[in-house]
């Protein structure tokens, strides 16, 4: 049987940004990758850069913020200072953001944990 898990990740993604443009958030980019790894979402809300990290389940089980662990907070940090660098722009304001999606039969259910953790985290 195939691994449900990343069509599961793609369609949690893909809820999160459309709820985040509700929010007023403007998408820069998807699955941006790095040698780091890989950024879920770049977004920007207003003036700021924002990082964010889309943890997708079926159902509701623990909270967002506890699903990005210290060790995935570092590598995270890594990835947005990166980018920041890349583009020129460590001196804007940067945060990061976890989007939960909970997939229940009643479509998704998702929360927003705006400044979930600091930069350099950990």
């Amino acid at each position: 049987m195939a691994d449900a898990r990343p069509e599961l990740a793609k369609r949690g993604e893909a809820a999160a940004a459309l709820r985040l443009q509700q929010e007023g958030y403007r998408i820069l980019a998807a699955n941006h990758r790095s040698p780091f790894g890989e950024i879920d979402l770049i977004a920007r809300d207003g003036d700021t850069l924002v990082f964010v990290e889309v943890k997708t389940r079926r159902g509701r089980s623990g909270s967002p913020k506890e699903a990005v662990t210290p060790r995935k907070q570092r590598r995270l940090s890594l990835l947005a200072l990166a980018y920041l660098k890349a583009h020129g722009r460590l001196d804007r304001p940067a945060r990061f953001d976890v989007v939960a999606v909970s997939w229940g039969k009643d479509g998704p259910e998702i929360e927003i944990v705006r400044n979930a953790f600091d930069l350099c985290a950990g």
